[in-house]
């Protein structure tokens, strides 16, 4: 393990309360907070990624406004760029406080996780089955995938072009998705670090949730889908990872009415919540605290006990 200042990562599924957690903790312990979320990478999709406002940032932020959506991106570059964050922050005498609910994120930042080369622009695999997939839709790209890696396909879902797409990468290095994700369990940890996980009843988070996507629409999630729109990022913004934004998009084209909208955007962020759940409750490095009541100040509490006791 690298000899470094411990990084406090603060994980969860989406709408725990990470964000207002993690301002505090890098208050209390001079830090700035370093963002492992897959969408608030993108400039431009604010609100329906839940950043932080410009006027509520009481820390520096790192990793967020990196690319414009459809960009190529990925967890390698993260890591590149989250690990670039952390040796400024150190350098500076602060703290780096690691929050998001992409687990992958999280684990690429934290691990040594090395990743199979691949350029992120003229990748010629990448291009010709995206191709593919744009010409001939993400189910018979899929279907090809079962193919000739039944095994990687299973664990991929039909509609997820991006992880189809890496698995024939994968593919042609002579490797396959499956190994990479059983091999993802076994790497050790590079940087020290102290986990925290805001556990949340399903039933209150789904509430939550609900709550959350309509505040959104409040504040400006369907003006912020067109902006969008207007500015050709149509591609990045209908792409099967952008929950709350594909839904708007549809809502715009008329293909469905915004309740029906909000309705499917709240339907698959709940889904999307399950499967964070899962990918933490796997991590036992993770100190759980409980969430359930959003009491922020017992939250600082519980997470100030588990980082006195591990750095």
């Amino acid at each position: 393990m690298l000899e470094h200042t411990p990084i406090i990562c603060i994980v969860g599924p989406t709408a725990s309360g990470k964000t207002a957690l993690s301002q505090q903790v890098a208050l209390k312990y001079d830090g700035e907070v370093v963002s492992a979320d897959s969408m608030q990478v993108y400039r431009g999709m604010d609100i329906g990624t839940g950043k932080v406002a410009p006027s509520e940032k009481l820390v520096a932020h790192h990793c967020i406004d990196i690319v414009d959506p459809g960009e190529p991106f990925s967890a390698a570059l993260f890591q590149a760029i989250a690990r670039r964050s952390f040796l400024d922050i150190e350098s500076r005498g602060k703290r780096s406080v690691l929050c998001g609910g992409t687990g992958f994120y999280v684990r690429a930042a934290i691990d040594d996780y090395d990743f199979p080369k691949g350029e992120q622009i003229g990748n010629e695999t990448r291009d010709r089955y995206n191709e593919f997939a744009r010409e001939n839709g993400c189910e018979k790209l899929w279907a090809l995938l079962n193919e000739r890696d039944p095994e990687s396909a299973a664990i991929i879902p039909i509609n997820d072009t991006k992880r189809i797409v890496r698995a024939f990468e994968l593919l042609e290095s002579d490797t396959s998705y499956a190994k990479q994700k059983e091999k993802l369990a076994s790497i050790p940890q590079l940087y020290p670090a102290v986990f925290i996980g805001l556990s949340v009843d399903p039933a209150i988070l789904s509430k939550r949730i609900e709550m959350r996507v309509d505040k959104m629409v409040e504040d400006g999630l369907v003006e912020e889908v067109k902006s969008l729109l207007d500015s050709g990022f149509r591609e990045g913004i209908t792409s099967p990872q952008a929950i709350g934004y594909k839904e708007i998009v549809s809502y715009l084209d008329g293909d469905c009415s915004l309740d029906e909208a909000l309705d499917s955007i709240k339907l698959s962020t709940r889904r999307y919540a399950k499967r964070q759940r899962t990918w933490f409750r796997k991590d036992k490095r993770i100190h759980w605290i409980d969430a359930d009541a959003l009491d922020l100040d017992a939250m600082l509490k519980a997470s100030i006990d588990i980082i006195g006791e591990s750095i």
